[in-house]
């Protein structure tokens, strides 16, 4: 096992001093499109038990809470401290085994070949597009042959992302005014073309890529869209 990288982004304080310390954001149920992805590609061929779960971002480990109960090992990186204690902390208070490591993910502090499947539920969107590129490769390391790599970002397709500030050098919006994403910070909102680079540099087949829009209207009229990319990769 690797050093784990301690130095936090910007976006890394921010969500540690403004959300996560704050007690926000402290989810405590799975992402259901996280649930179909462990189910439909864990691997058949081996015990639960034996099946190694990564999560990139973990959060307040409420996707590795789902997994550990099913059975898997788990595992998450998080550079929050508030987030990782109370992932920490949820865990034993319901008995559950699971690894909550502080550090980024753009250096992942595990072996080569260590991991069946891999996530992303929106942590690549709360960072740089060089370092979402920087973490696939690490993803690719990490994951074993015929594991698998989902990665959840959001879509330029937001309302989000038209409300704010485009850093062309990061491709982070900055300053969002609108639409649901407001107060969370500077985020990484890609399109087909950053979607295929992201793929590109990560060096594994791609299995799927699904891109999600909808619109909600609100009971005073007002209407916002929501868009994700949801891209399933394999190691070969």
């Amino acid at each position: 096992m690797h050093p784990p990288c301690q130095i936090p982004t910007q976006q890394a304080k921010f969500w540690e001093k403004e959300i996560y310390s704050k007690g926000k954001q402290l989810c405590r149920y799975p992402f259901d499109n996280i649930v179909s992805f462990v189910f439909r590609h864990a691997p058949r061929d081996k015990p639960r038990s034996e099946v190694r779960i990564l999560e990139l971002g973990s959060g307040a480990g409420n996707n590795l809470w789902f997994a550990a109960r099913e059975g898997f090992q788990v595992y998450g990186i998080e550079l929050s401290e508030s987030a990782v204690a109370y992932a920490r902390e949820r865990f034993a208070q319901e008995g559950l085994q699971g690894q909550f490591v502080l550090g980024s993910f753009t250096s992942i502090p595990f072996e080569n070949n260590f991991f069946d499947l891999v996530f992303d539920r929106g942590s690549l969107t709360c960072v740089s597009f060089p370092e979402a590129c920087s973490t696939v490769c690490e993803a690719a390391r990490v994951l074993a042959p015929g594991g698998k790599l989902f990665l959840n970002p959001y879509s330029r397709a937001h309302t989000s992302f038209s409300c704010g500030r485009l850093d062309e050098a990061t491709l982070l919006t900055h300053e969002i005014t609108g639409g649901t994403l407001v107060g969370v910070g500077s985020l990484c909102f890609y399109d087909e073309n950053m979607i295929s680079q992201i793929v590109s540099a990560s060096g594994l087949k791609l299995l799927s890529k699904k891109h999600k829009v909808y619109t909600e209207t609100t009971a005073d009229a007002k209407s916002h869209t929501h868009a994700e990319w949801e891209v399933i990769l394999q190691k070969l």
